[in-house]
């Protein structure tokens, strides 16, 4: 009843804002360490090519039509954390922007802020059908 493509989708994007919220405060407390290379959170790539379609997975042999399937997942990718070696920013190697960063971390609020609408109104409306519109 709750594992529905959308509420799944919201599910997995609050998973990605939390987890791209602690990679950019993680990037800010180690500004300052030599040889600290930032990293970011890739999720809205990875789901917008599994929605057009342009992704090819691997699902797992089954033995049996009753085995959980695995393995393709439900066409919702996981978020990723990748690394942005690319550039140097101080002279000790570190290349954490703090201004990018800081600007990340407030457009990912904003973001996360809106999932969280997004859900609560999903369980409104879903309240409100069982409760047969009163």
């Amino acid at each position: 009843m709750f594992s529905t493509n959308s509420l799944g989708m919201l599910e997995r994007s609050l998973d990605a804002a939390t987890l791209r919220n602690r990679t950019i405060l993680n990037n800010l407390a180690n500004q300052d360490t030599p040889q600290f290379k930032s990293k970011q959170v890739v999720f809205e790539d990875l789901l917008r090519e599994e929605l057009n379609g342009s992704t090819k997975g691997l699902e797992a042999y089954r033995t049996n039509p009753k085995h959980i399937p695995f393995g393709k997942g439900n066409g919702i990718p996981l978020p990723q954390i990748t690394s942005n070696a690319g550039f140097i920013m101080q002279n000790n190697g570190n290349n954490v922007d703090v201004e990018y960063e800081g600007n990340q971390l407030a457009k990912n609020q904003i973001w996360y802020n809106g999932l969280v609408t997004m859900t609560n109104e999903y369980f409104a409306k879903l309240h409100n059908v069982i409760e047969g519109g009163r």
